[in-house]
């Protein structure tokens, strides 16, 4: 029976959809089959083009299916290719073009390789990629500004490259980027004001490029920013008040720019949730605001080398501090409570870093510092004028690793308590009005490598404990008033090797022959005391020794001559010493640039090799038996002549004494023999002997 028209119709469309439904299968899978052979492909051209000397593509073959080579991961469904990870192996060489045609990649690790060329432009075909990480690689050129076409993009990192020219515009399209990670590259421009599009972004670097221009008012439009670092570029102007009303803002770092203006009066209050500032090296003026006490996450705080003036607020509310540095401005009031700050931070209890040095601190050291965190490892005070004594609650610091006061006018002894500071590897109090003896405790300082009191008050002798020291590199106690001996433990430490300053005290004595110890020691001095007797030949053993200053002292007799295997030797400085005999040639040997014998007792002809050629180079006044060298020197000329004569006169008159004597002495005993023969002639015998030997005595007579 024939079939309705209607549903004879029905009938053939629906058979007619089967059809197409079937067809379409068929294209979806040869589409799916062709999609998996250009993925297969794109991975081996990537594995042709590039160095792998670990060998972690060695399963890139046709013996397993691409799915399952390493770093490869493909979708359970289409089994395409959706990450490849391949950080950190080692890899070298150009990615092709071919990686563009990965069209279901979503992640692309290759980080921390040694990749180079261009970024290909065919990377803005992966329209599914969502993470790109291609950071400290060697990638060059521009950033293909077509990655805008990467429209579901989350992470963009392509730092520690050496990507140059300007940022793309276009990237303001990437409206789901959260992560965008430029630093350490030599980008150049500005930022785009497009910027302020990124409307998810929550963190965005540019550190060390050499970016300039104003920063964008637009960036103050990423209401999710929690990481905003802009450092080291050439940025100028103001930061945009836009971007102190991010309350989001945990890190705001624009250190080493041109940067100016002030700090908003209430930015702890539109920060809350700032966890670090770095604002160094800029040109900012104005005070620290007071309302930067309510952004009670503060971990880290570094202001140093800008312009900021007038009182530090107090930093109670901030527990969690741990990096404090406003050294370098022009902060405090030039009143004697200039440094009660210090006493808000011992509720830090997690500071590791204080510095406020280069400042214009006034007053005297709170005796709160003893109350600071046992965490702190480093605390400078330089260059500022603060007064009063050192408290010895600085002992309670027992991991201080470096202590520096120097430039101040801190006066008094040094607190014996500094002897508890065993992990103290610099300790720097010159350049103050200490006085008092230098503290048998700091021997305790055995992890000490450099160590500063020059230029105090400081009197008595050099403390021996100084020898437990067996780290220092430096050692400088320049102008004091030290005296007394230099212990044999002070020139054996064999660890100095930078230097070693003793000079402008009143130490007496002679110079221990254990100073050839310092093997290791580039520079010794001496100069400015009364040091006395010989210089040591162990002095020689100082092989390493460029530069030896030991003039004005009583030191005497010649120069040994073990100096002449001193062949670093560049600077030597004898004068105003009572040094004598002559100067030794093989000073003309030595590799030095400078020599000073002035004013000492050598005698006889000056040399004229190496630096006896130069009369600038060299200074030989106030000896003033010295003759000949070169005519730049304006010394007399050695008399060799005269010399000989009188040589040969002074023979010959050795000669006639000599003679003169022999025949003196001959002629008395021939006198006595001969009135002793005399009176025995009568005598009724003699021996044969005696008459021989008188007749040979008045013969020789």
């Amino acid at each position: 029976m024939e079939l309705p028209y209607r549903d004879r119709a029905l009938s053939e469309l629906l058979s007619c959809l089967t059809t197409i439904i079937l067809l379409f299968g068929s294209i979806l899978a040869l589409a799916e089959t062709g999609g998996d052979e250009i993925d297969r492909l794109a991975l081996l051209e990537f594995k042709a083009r590039v160095a792998d000397p670990s060998g972690v593509l060695s399963s890139w073959n046709d013996t397993i299916h691409f799915c399952e080579w390493y770093g490869v991961t493909c979708g359970r469904r289409h089994r395409r290719v959706t990450v490849l990870d391949l950080n950190s192996k080692n890899l070298s060489g150009a990615i092709p073009s071919h990686i563009g045609n990965l069209s279901f990649l979503r992640e692309l690790h290759l980080q921390n390789n040694s990749l180079i060329s261009e970024i290909s432009p065919r990377f803005g075909r992966l329209y599914r990629l969502q993470k790109l990480f291609l950071n400290n690689n060697s990638f060059s050129g521009q950033i293909p500004s077509n990655l805008s076409y990467c429209s579901n993009l989350l992470v963009l990192n392509l730092g520690w490259n050496a990507l140059e020219g300007n940022l793309p515009t276009e990237l303001g399209s990437l409206s789901k980027l959260q992560r965008l990670i430029l630093q350490c590259n030599g980008l150049t421009g500005n930022i785009p004001p497009s910027f302020g599009n990124l409307s998810s972004l929550q963190v965005f670097t540019t550190e060390e490029n050499n970016l300039s221009g104003t920063i964008p008012e637009t960036l103050g439009q990423l209401r999710n920013l929690d990481t905003l670092i802009l450092g080291v570029n050439k940025f100028v102007g103001t930061i945009p008040i836009s971007i102190f009303n991010i309350s989001t803002m945990a890190i705001l770092n624009v250190a080493e720019n041109q940067s100016e203006g002030g700090l908003p009066s209430n930015l702890g209050f539109t920060l809350p949730n700032l966890e670090g500032i770095g604002l160094s090296d800029n040109h900012f003026t104005g005070p620290i605001p007071e309302s930067i006490s309510n952004a009670s996450n503060l971990g880290e705080i570094e202001i140093l080398l800008n312009n900021f003036s007038g009182n530090v607020p107090s930093f109670s509310k901030m527990r969690g501090l741990y990096w404090f540095n406003i050294g370098q401005n022009r902060l405090g009031s030039g009143q004697s409570s200039d440094l009660d700050f210090l006493c808000s931070l011992t509720n830090s209890t997690n500071l590791g870093t204080l510095g406020i040095e280069s400042n214009i601190f006034r007053g005297p050291i709170p005796d709160c510092i003893g109350n600071l965190s046992i965490t702190l490892s480093l605390f400078g005070l330089s260059y500022n004028h603060i007064s009063g004594t050192l408290p010895s609650g600085i002992g309670n610091l027992i991991n201080l690793e470096s202590l520096a006061m120097w430039g101040n006018n801190i006066s008094g002894n040094i607190p014996s308590q500094i002897g508890n500071l065993n992990k103290l590897k610099i300790l720097d109090l010159s350049r103050n009005d200490f006085s008092g003896q230098i503290p048998d405790s700091i021997g305790n300082l055995t992890m000490l490598t450099e160590l500063f009191l020059y230029s105090n008050n400081l009197r008595g002798s050099i403390p021996s404990s100084l020898g437990n020291c067996q780290n220092l590199l430096v050692l400088d106690l320049w102008s004091n008033n030290l005296s007394g001996y230099i212990h044999p433990k002070i020139v054996s430490l064999s660890s100095l090797s930078i230097y070693l300053d003793l000079s402008q005290n009143s130490l007496t004595g002679p110079l221990p022959e254990e100073v050839g110890n310092l093997k290791n020691l580039g520079e010794l001095r001496l100069h400015g005391n009364k040091l006395s007797q010989q210089i040591p030949s162990s002095i020689s053993s100082c092989v390493s020794l460029e530069i030896l200053s030991l003039e004005d002292n009583f030191f005497e007799g010649p120069l040994p001559s073990t100096m002449s295997s001193m062949r670093g030797l560049q600077v030597l400085n004898v004068s105003n010493n009572r040094l004598s005999g002559q100067i030794p040639e093989f000073l003309g040997s030595l590799n030095l640039t400078n020599l000073s014998l002035s004013y000492n007792d050598f005698e006889g002809p000056l040399p004229t090799g190496g630096v006896f050629r130069s009369a600038i180079s060299t200074s030989v006044v106030g000896n003033k038996k010295l003759c000949g060298g070169l005519p730049d020197f304006q010394l007399p000329t050695c008399d060799y002549k005269e010399s000989k004569q009188t040589g040969r006169s002074g023979t010959a008159k050795i000669l006639i004494s000599t003679v003169s004597a022999l025949v003196g002495v001959a002629g008395i005993l021939s006198l006595l023999y001969f009135f002793w023969c005399r009176h025995n002639k009568k005598a009724s015998a003699s021996s044969s002997f005696e008459d021989g030997f008188c007749m040979f005595l008045i013969t020789f007579y």
